[in-house]
């Protein structure tokens, strides 16, 4: 281990009781699986601010501006270790305006809108699929950072607490 990191963000977008993920198609890391609504790689100017680097990849990937959402905010950060790297993600959380479209289209693979009952069936990146079980069990009633580390077998989430 060399000490590479790779620092990557994702949000999931809501609508009363659905979430739209991409199937994203094409990438360098995630390929072919179902992933937060728009995500990506932290730009140089963005390694100290999450939220920059997600308002960035909303526009690129969805054309959504911040004002298109409601309650954007970092709900999960998770820590994996592989292929020689740490990998560091960031996932926000954020509902559709009532005033936005709901078709949205992504220039990274195909968006769909899925009822929350049918996320655990999908295939999606190793951590993400526990963000999403925690979020859909615990994290969906509560406005709490969650820290998970991924161990090989799930990843442990704790609460993120400032003091």
């Amino acid at each position: 281990m060399e000490g590479k990191l790779r620092n990557m963000t994702s949000v999931y977008i809501t609508k009363d009781d659905k979430m739209l993920l991409l199937f994203r198609q094409g990438g360098r890391v995630v390929n072919d699986v179902w992933t937060g609504s728009a995500g990506g790689h932290f730009e140089e100017c963005e390694l100290n601010d999450a939220r920059a680097c997600i308002r960035r990849e909303m526009d690129e990937e969805l054309g959504l501006k911040e004002s298109d959402v409601e309650n954007l905010s970092l709900r999960y950060i998770t820590l994996r270790r592989t292929k020689g790297e740490i990998r560091q993600n960031y996932y926000f959380f954020a509902q559709l305006s009532s005033e936005a479209d709901e078709h949205l289209v992504s220039n990274e693979g195909i968006t769909r809108w899925f009822a929350y009952f049918e996320l655990s069936d999908l295939e999606m990146p190793y951590s993400a699929k526990f963000v999403i079980e925690h979020y859909l069990q615990l994290g969906h009633g509560t406005d709490e950072i969650y820290c998970g580390v991924a161990d090989g077998e799930t990843v442990v989430f704790t609460k993120l607490r400032e003091f």
